[in-house]
């Protein structure tokens, strides 16, 4: 009995439903094209209605579960609905509507990615990809950023900062070696002395024995101090000798003379070898008439080249 109560009442309500339906006007589709359209209401609606498109499968979008396939066809009618909605912008301005590409506010996804990003040319947005799609295969490297790569420094980057604190020559404006040098130099200084008064009082003992006549006498410590002495004359007489070879390397050296400029950067040298390829150019295949016409030119503007 339950059961042929529930047929009818099904029956009831597919009738009411039909009846409700035939009352109602037919529904409209939106134009294939917006320039169909001619009236600045209806392309304001259709806009309208492309906007809770977006936002409906914006939404859709961002639940990973549906598979890479409907992700990519979710991204791919966002995208078309976001040029659709551009096409219909267009048209309410030549409709004398507002600018909304130019006032409204960006439309952004759930991410806070803007939507409607024009393209560099200026022919309607660009592909974006919104939600869960970022992360499919193929998707996922367009979002890394690439590695930083390291800009190897050239010859001529490394010398031309080099100047004299490279080879040492403003070590001593400071003032640090000084004072660390200081105590070291006065006692180099004190020890200098005493092995000279020591030195000293043996060469005096030394003379006072050959005077009297006891030369047979002279301690050993004399004659070490006389051998010492002979061997001081002769490491004088080399330091002297290597001091002349020097001074003559000096002289030698400041004979050659070196300008230092600075070198040329890569960029320099192509200009310089452009320019002689062109004048090599111009002297093969310039007749003699031309180049005599062109020294005229240049003697009567006084150019000198």
């Amino acid at each position: 009995m339950a059961r042929n109560e529930e047929k009818a009442q099904s029956m009831l309500n597919r009738f009411i439903t039909m009846k409700a339906e035939e009352k109602k006007k037919p529904k409209e589709r939106r134009p294939f094209l917006a320039s169909e359209c001619r009236d600045l209401s209806e392309a304001d609606k259709w806009r309208q209605q492309i906007m809770r498109e977006i936002g409906r499968k914006v939404a859709e979008i961002q639940n990973e579960g549906l598979g890479e396939h409907r992700l990519r066809d979710l991204n791919d009618e966002i995208n078309k609905l976001i040029r659709e909605k551009y096409h219909w912008e267009r048209r309410i301005v030549e409709l004398g509507g507002p600018n909304y590409t130019k006032y409204s506010a960006k439309m952004t996804d759930l991410d806070g990615n803007i939507v409607d990003v024009p393209n560099p040319g200026g022919r309607g947005p660009g592909y974006r990809y919104f939600g869960a799609a970022k992360k499919l295969p193929g998707v996922r490297e367009l979002f890394e950023k690439p590695p930083e790569l390291r800009k190897r420094r050239t010859r001529y980057d490394i010398y031309k900062r080099i100047d004299a604190s490279y080879y040492g020559y403003r070590d001593d404006e400071d003032g640090v070696l000084e004072r660390l040098e200081a105590p070291a130099e006065v006692a180099m200084r004190h020890a200098a002395a005493e092995e000279w008064r020591r030195l000293d009082e043996i060469r005096k003992e030394a003379r006072k024995g050959v005077k009297s006549g006891e030369v047979a006498e002279v301690t050993a410590v004399a004659r070490e101090l006389l051998r010492e002495e002979e061997e001081e004359v002769v490491e004088e007489e080399r330091r002297e000798r290597e001091r002349r070879e020097r001074l003559e390397e000096e002289e030698k050296d400041r004979r050659e003379f070196v300008v230092h400029v600075p070198l040329p950067d890569e960029k320099e040298i192509e200009r310089m070898v452009l320019e002689k390829k062109k004048k090599e150019l111009l002297e093969k295949y310039m007749s003699a008439e031309l180049k005599e016409e062109q020294s005229e030119a240049k003697d009567m503007l006084n150019i000198r080249s």
